[in-house]
């Protein structure tokens, strides 16, 4: 029976919790730190995907005007507000503690037994594929990971009393987004323990201490109290110094088609939205000069869209579909929520906005 240890980091920044994400991540690759449950808050935040782009997602003047600070996380996903009527929780560990599979089989897993224990509060908590937790239709958390090597980093929120103004206004929810669900705005899609039980409503330690009680009977594992160790926390203030916390790493994606020359185009399917980005050259700008791919999709190995984009530099136009088709028929890839055919249809899209012809 795996055995985690349980941290609880406190209300932190919402840079200085990604940048704690990352060093519990690299500390857990070395061997330097057991599998780990990890709760955590933040102050007023909007959070965007890895594979966002940031001023497309975030409403980045008013977060400025209103004191929400803006991060870019290490996951993928959509973007997300937060503030401190939710509670965050993550697993860090091997992938032999708990076997489970694929990133869909530990999404499964994993959601069907926080959502067991959230039930245990008085709701009706249901896993949703591919990656929420829901009541009554709503969404109650949101989650996502991915594996690094042997690492898997799995995470979600709570919702626990939070405004829906606010959110709403500090994201920028994209139409096509609500369309799937059939729904008029961002607020109608979430739903709060508030919301759900009124004066009933829990405090923090108890949700905690739910989803705990929800890991340990869905996942078979044991837990005991732990501390953080001085080498995470000066490692989490090296990265957040160095990468996360840096305006460069926010803003690594911000707002690709402002450029004369780049050509955009979107494809929403089932699993989420996929946007690329694309230049071209040549005389006849028949081939491809470089390829930026941005979205709300769960990928794994990380570094798996900066691959997709290199192989498809220099690639004729009429060949990118192709190209697509063969990156993830021979790479070592697991997607949670959309399909090899959704970044087709973006990337010949776009392609073909600026080239007639083009596509397969």
């Amino acid at each position: 029976m795996a055995r985690f240890r349980v941290i609880d980091t406190g209300l932190r920044g919402a840079r200085e919790n990604i940048a704690f994400d990352c060093a519990l991540l690299e500390s857990h690759k070395a061997g330097a730190i057991p599998d780990t449950i990890r709760f955590l808050r933040f102050r007023p935040s909007a959070l965007v995907g890895r594979h966002q782009a940031l001023s497309r997602e975030v409403h980045v003047a008013h977060c400025r005007a209103h004191g929400v600070e803006t991060a870019r996380r290490i996951t993928g996903g959509g973007a997300i507000y937060f503030d401190q009527g939710q509670v965050g929780w993550e697993l860090v560990f091997h992938r032999d503690s708990l076997a489970l599979g694929g990133l869909a089989d530990v999404a499964r897993g994993i959601c069907e037994a926080a959502a067991a224990g959230l039930s245990t509060l008085g709701i009706d908590a249901r896993f949703r594929p591919r990656n929420d937790i829901e009541v009554g239709g709503r969404k109650l958390c949101g989650t996502g990971g991915f594996f690094d090597g042997d690492t898997l980093f799995y995470q979600g929120t709570v919702l626990i009393d939070t405004d829906p103004a606010a959110m709403v206004a500090a994201l920028n929810v994209p139409q096509a987004k609500l369309a799937r669900r059939g729904l008029d705005s961002a607020a109608a899609r979430v739903v709060t323990l508030r919301e759900l039980l009124g004066a009933d409503t829990p405090g923090i330690d108890v949700v905690c201490r739910a989803l705990l009680d929800g890991f340990v009977t869905g996942l078979g594992i044991e837990v005991e109290p732990g501390s953080v160790g001085l080498a995470e926390e000066r490692l989490a203030a090296r990265l957040l110094a160095e990468e996360i916390g840096t305006e460069d790493f926010v803003a690594e994606i911000d707002d690709p088609a402002s450029a004369e020359d780049v050509l955009a185009a979107s494809h929403t399917g089932p699993g989420g939205t996929v946007t690329a980005f694309v230049r071209l050259e040549g005389a006849t700008h028949d081939r491809v000069r470089e390829v930026l791919i941005t979205g709300d999709f769960f990928v794994t190995p990380p570094r798996t869209i900066y691959d997709l984009e290199a192989a498809l530099r220099g690639v004729a136009v009429a060949d990118v579909g192709a190209t697509v088709e063969q990156f993830f028929a021979t790479a070592e890839v697991d997607l949670l929520t959309v399909r090899p055919a959704d970044f087709r249809a973006a990337v010949e899209a776009a392609v073909a906005s600026g080239a007639p012809g083009a596509g397969a």
